[in-house]
């Protein structure tokens, strides 16, 4: 009998567990907020996408292509990471002061667009309560690696721990700068265009997602910004409580939101696949070593 593919992470990875966490929607909108601060990478989404029409879809988009490649089976994922890369390989963007015209697929964005995801991931999850120890933030970070591939990224050239993904925003910070396009991005995700039954919601809802996702951010992105820096406390206390809030939502209800990726999962390889936080706190007490990335450095 044939064994269920897990997919490119499985259950006992720290991806299949975290990812099916609610805070992980506040994180992919301050992935949005932190990636348009690199004036190449922001320019090449806006000069290729109706962004302002289409920010919903895209936004959905990239949940899927998380969900697909997090919880599908291994072909599912290979798939979808050849389509984009399939997809980057003709968008090009044009530098309105050079005239330069450059890829989109051009290594340093798509790396710049990846740790901005993983930072995201790890930061909103870790300051909302979410259980990971060091060691598990760290095999996080070494797993990410498999997604960078997908993208078309050598895992070798990818950071493999917190310590090399903060040195890696050290690197970077020279480059980055709040251009026409970021202030835009920045203007839409404070007040994006909804239909006028939904403005309620949109000042109910919305705006707290995106003001909480917003002041999760470094300090460097305020300053880029033009906003003072909140008090990191303030903020950690906003992100705990939203945490809890959200996670007392019944998962089954959660997961029923389309398109369904955990529950495909957990149809096809068992009720034990089910993502938990308290599947990482049994792993963080039993045995918590060092992610693959470290073991291999140490042999």
């Amino acid at each position: 009998m044939t064994e269920p593919d897990p997919g490119l992470f499985g259950p006992a990875s720290v991806t299949w567990q975290m990812h099916g966490d609610p805070m992980m929607w506040v994180a992919g909108v301050r992935a949005l907020y932190l990636q348009a601060l690199h004036p190449r990478a922001v320019r090449g989404v806006m000069q290729n996408s109706d962004f302002r029409k289409d920010a919903w879809g895209r936004l959905m988009r990239t949940a899927g292509f998380v969900g697909t490649i997090s919880y599908g089976t291994t072909e599912a994922a290979e798939k979808a990471g050849a389509r984009v890369r399939r997809i980057h390989r003709l968008l090009k963007a044009t530098d309105p002061v050079t005239g330069e015209t450059y890829g989109v697929d051009e290594p340093d964005l798509l790396l710049w667009v990846h740790c901005a995801e993983v930072d995201s991931y790890l930061q909103v999850e870790r300051r909302s309560g979410y259980p990971l120890t060091d060691a598990q933030a760290d095999r996080y970070v070494d797993e990410q690696r498999t997604g960078a591939r997908l993208v078309g990224l050598d895992p070798s050239e990818v950071p493999a721990t917190t310590a090399q993904l903060a040195a890696y925003f050290e690197r970077v910070r020279p480059q980055l700068d709040s251009s026409p396009e970021a202030l835009e991005v920045d203007d839409f995700l404070r007040r994006p265009p909804v239909h006028p039954l939904l403005i309620p919601a949109r000042a109910v809802l919305w705006r707290r997602v995106a003001t909480l996702a917003y002041q999760s951010l470094p300090p460097f992105a305020h300053e880029l910004y033009g906003r003072p820096v909140p008090p990191a406390r303030t903020v950690d206390r906003r992100l705990r409580t939203t945490g809890t809030v959200l996670r007392c939502i019944p998962s089954k209800l959660r997961w029923q939101l389309p398109p369904g990726h955990i529950v495909n999962a957990m149809a096809r390889l068992g009720p034990g696949s089910r993502p938990t936080p308290y599947t990482l706190k049994r792993q963080a007490a039993i045995l918590d070593g060092p992610g693959r990335a470290q073991r291999q450095q140490a042999e």
